[in-house]
């Protein structure tokens, strides 16, 4: 199942030196322990700009925000 249509599903902001990206993942610990180095203070996500993008973690994550609100949307 999808998420809702015309829900924000994922949000990102260039900052100086990096670029976030939000919301927090839940529930998926070997995702959790691949996001480390990019681990922000609230649980977001800081990819440096000095760095390769990771385009493939970026993708487990919409998938596992994907899953989560699934999951939301059927209680």
């Amino acid at each position: 199942m999808s998420p809702r249509p015309n829900r924000i599903f994922i949000y990102f902001a260039g900052f100086k030196n990096h670029i976030g990206i939000y919301p927090p993942v839940r529930g998926d610990e070997s995702l959790t322990r691949d996001l480390l180095p990019y681990r922000g203070e609230k649980g977001n996500l800081k990819v440096p700009l000095d760095q390769p993008m990771p385009y493939d973690l970026i993708q487990r994550v919409a998938e596992a925000l994907s899953q989560q609100y699934s999951k939301a949307r059927k209680r």
